[in-house]
């Protein structure tokens, strides 16, 4: 699967997946779920680079400290929205709003991905933002009211 970044607006992202042949019930569900499942650990703060305690122990983690009152103080780290997906012959889209998740997210999504496809669902490519000319999107349902510059990505 390769991996395409266009344009990354974490507030209005667009993911697109491009499957290698048409994809019936079972892959479509299979797609969903991984992202379903990302989304709910996002809307509940799991992407939060700020608070990665655990990841900063390194190798050992037997008896690893964790302060608790250290990761209450963190800033909220939680995505906003996520939109249905849909379908054209061999491409599948969905919308995200990320929020204040960090770029981590993308990090996580992309392994967990590449492992799909491996296993299960072949998939040619994986494009994060921006818009395919062969499948405009419709830009009157926008949620977003901020421009560019106000889009920043901590």
């Amino acid at each position: 699967m390769q991996v395409q970044f266009r344009e990354v607006n974490p507030f209005d992202l667009w993911v697109w997946v491009q499957f290698a042949d048409f994809p019936g019930e079972m892959e479509r569900q299979y797609l969903e779920e991984v992202f379903n499942a990302w989304y709910l650990l996002g809307k509940l703060g799991g992407f939060n680079a700020e608070n990665l305690q655990i990841q900063e122990q390194g190798a050992d983690l037997s008896y690893a400290p964790y302060d608790s009152d250290s990761a209450g103080r963190c800033l909220t780290a939680l995505m906003h929205n996520m939109g249905e997906w849909e379908y054209q012959g061999r491409w599948g889209r969905c919308w995200f709003d990320l929020g204040t998740s960090d770029a981590l997210a993308v990090d996580v999504l992309i392994n967990t991905l590449t492992r799909l496809d491996q296993e299960y669902v072949e998939m040619d490519t994986l494009i994060i933002g921006g818009e395919n000319a062969d499948w405009p999107v419709d830009r009157s349902d926008a949620t977003s009211d901020l421009s560019p510059e106000d889009l920043l990505w901590n």
